[in-house]
């Protein structure tokens, strides 16, 4: 049976992101500083759960590597989510460095476990370098058109998700099927949540509530499968 830390904290993470999903679709200085409390408690209520969840018992060889990236990632993109929440380009930069060390752990994650080349998925990785060709250049022009200074980390950022999103299509075919889906499905999110960010912080005029909503629950939604994923596989 999944021990009651694992699943008490799996039931706030869940709570806290419907919570702040909800908050980041309102405007006023209230939802702003219920965010300020909400949005920082995610990564680690998260790691609570996950850590809970996989400590113990035999874990099948080779995945140590991946539950500790994991880990780090968590913990990286905690710091990613504090960023954010402030509104000066300092912040900015600040939160996308926290989210490309993040995305370098997932990728260092993925890669202990992955396959034989012949057995990658290759129309994933075709799809990862589809997007790559078309959203890095896209996002770093319309970033230079805000600032020139942004164009070059909007344009390492958006080669890392890739990155990101392609590694976790290589991995090896003896893990659990259910959870390479289930962790799959969570770097796809992850690719729509910064995509929606990407358009609310460089092509909208002005932010939209609504975005901001969607892209906080494509995110939360896509840290929490990963780690379902990760638990399964370990």
């Amino acid at each position: 049976m999944p021990r009651a830390t694992t699943v008490l904290s799996s039931a706030a993470y869940a709570a806290l992101s419907v919570a702040d999903t909800v908050a980041a679709g309102r405007s006023g200085a209230g939802a702003r500083r219920l965010r300020r409390v909400l949005k920082p408690a995610l990564m680690p209520t998260l790691a609570t759960a996950f850590v809970s969840g996989t400590r113990g018992g035999r874990a099948p060889a080779g995945t140590d590597r991946l539950r500790t990236g994991t880990v780090a990632a968590q913990a990286l993109s905690w710091g990613g989510d504090v960023a954010l929440l402030g509104t000066s380009e300092r912040a900015f930069l600040a939160g996308v460095g926290s989210f490309f060390g993040a995305h370098v752990a997932y990728i260092a994650a993925f890669l202990s476990v992955r396959g034989r080349s012949d057995e990658y998925d290759t129309t994933g990785l075709k799809v990862a370098c589809g997007l790559w060709l078309t959203t890095a250049p896209v996002m770093s022009l319309a970033a230079g058109r805000k600032d020139p200074g942004l164009r070059g980390p909007v344009a390492a950022y958006a080669t890392i998700l890739s990155a990101m999103f392609a590694t976790s299509r290589m991995l090896d075919p003896a893990l659990p099927p259910g959870a390479r889906r289930t962790l799959q499905a969570g770097t796809a999110l992850f690719l729509v949540s910064d995509t929606l960010l990407a358009v609310q912080e460089f092509v909208l005029p002005e932010p939209r509530p609504a975005v901001e909503s969607a892209v906080m629950a494509t995110y939360t939604a896509a840290q929490g499968l990963i780690a379902v994923g990760v638990a399964r596989a370990a």
